[in-house]
């Protein structure tokens, strides 16, 4: 079975009344839905509660979930309409700044410049590296940097970041597509890569 399957076996358990197979849900995606949340809401106490709120809606949710798209991706969506929900009742908006770790820049091709050696030179452009796609990103219009996030950062495919997004699969590969043209625009100088250069 895959991933999809079981977690659709779970859910149809879960509509049926079966409360264990929801705690089966909640264990397998706390944490993946935790980290998701503290990256909108900054703050762990705060993002925690906002993780149990989301549960709790997509368990009250629960019958109407029909499988048309993976469990994950309308978790996704709850979890994400949660943190935003809470961020407004709170007088402050998502941020617009995602904090974008080394192994998060290695998505591109010339990512074994990263790690050659631990020289100290070798740690210094890491950091810069990383601190260019985190500038990137936050330069980036709110459906570019949501896209390329969903893809690159949650793993999410296609089909779950046009779910997620709400929109056609072909919009969904023009903001990535754009997202990355723009990352990898202002990487090129530290990257010494040319302008003909395809990523």
């Amino acid at each position: 079975m895959t991933e999809r399957e079981i977690d659709q076996a779970l859910v149809e358990r879960a509509q049926l009344g079966d409360k264990r197979a929801f705690e089966m849900l909640v264990a397998k995606y706390q944490r993946k839905l935790a980290r998701l949340v503290g990256r909108l809401v900054r703050d762990t106490g705060e993002a925690e509660d906002v993780t149990q709120e989301a549960f709790i809606k997509a368990y009250r949710a629960l019958p109407s979930f029909r499988g048309d798209s993976a469990f994950y991706t309308w978790l996704y969506r709850i979890g994400v309409n949660t943190a935003k929900n809470f961020l407004v009742a709170q007088g402050r908006r998502a941020p617009t700044r995602t904090a974008v770790a080394t192994e998060e820049a290695e998505q591109f091709e010339d990512a074994e410049l990263l790690h050659d050696v631990n020289t100290p030179e070798a740690e210094l452009m890491s950091r810069q590296i990383a601190e260019t796609v985190n500038a990137s990103m936050e330069a980036l219009p709110e459906e570019l940097r949501t896209a390329i996030r969903l893809r690159e950062i949650e793993g999410l495919s296609y089909e779950e970041i046009a779910s997620v997004m709400n929109c056609p699969i072909g919009t969904v590969r023009s903001r990535i597509f754009r997202a990355r043209e723009a990352i990898a625009e202002r990487l090129r100088p530290q990257l010494d890569v040319s302008k003909d250069r395809r990523w």
